[in-house]
């Protein structure tokens, strides 16, 4: 025997209906709400929790220096198309864990015309990132340089002596601190000409302020 079919303009219908719009509507809003508020959320939570090797901002040096050494290597690359030349002064320093350090990267921009670029960074191995404290740098500040220019950018440092207590870290012995150069967007953020700085000392490069 077939079942009658059941209304569909019963109060009941219409209940369901409004319920489901509802829901409908909650997730539609918290999406939009989520596309907001992903980025500034993930960036915080990368620098909290250091994932994806993303490093620490340190106001100032570590408060103890452990008996212990560990390496730091600098890796620098540059993304397609940017005519610039960027390698690390050194490849790898030797420190305390604890112990602040100081590293330069130098940039030369071997095109014909005058480009501005700006740097993104990270740690490997990755769990590392949380441990690895930078007290100045030039991450995420756009760097002009013109033909032919060249300049060298610090970046200051120590590792976290709790990276001791990790036990998935134990074992570590280098930690890779690589920096990757885009070209800028020009007109979203304010651009810093090595040409405004004081000229430097004879045989010195050029060298930009130190920013966080």
């Amino acid at each position: 025997m077939n079942t009658p079919a059941r209304p569909l303009n019963t109060p009941q219908a219409r209940r369901s209906n409004l319920r489901v719009a509802f829901v409908a509507g909650s997730v539609a809003i918290g999406m939009v709400g989520m596309a907001y508020a992903s980025v500034p959320l993930y960036r915080l939570f990368c620098q909290i929790t250091g994932f994806g090797g993303t490093t620490q901002v340190a106001e100032g040096p570590s408060s103890a220096i452990l008996d212990r050494d560990i390496n730091v290597a600098f890796d620098a690359n540059v993304n397609r198309g940017l005519d610039w030349n960027f390698v690390p002064v050194q490849r790898k320093i030797t420190l305390k864990i604890g112990e602040q350090k100081m590293a330069y990267y130098r940039a030369t921009n071997t095109s014909n015309r005058t480009i501005t670029g700006t740097a993104v960074f990270n740690v490997t191995p990755q769990l590392a990132g949380k441990y690895f404290n930078k007290v100045a740098c030039f991450c995420f500040t756009e760097q002009t340089l013109k033909p032919g220019e060249s300049v060298e950018m610090p970046v200051s440092f120590f590792v976290d002596p709790e990276v001791v207590n990790d036990k998935n870290l134990k074992q570590i012995t280098t930690i890779t601190l690589s920096y990757t150069f885009y070209e800028a967007d020009i007109g979203q953020t304010e651009t810093t000409d090595v040409s405004t700085n004081t000229a430097p000392a004879s045989g010195e490069t050029s060298q930009k302020p130190v920013v966080n």
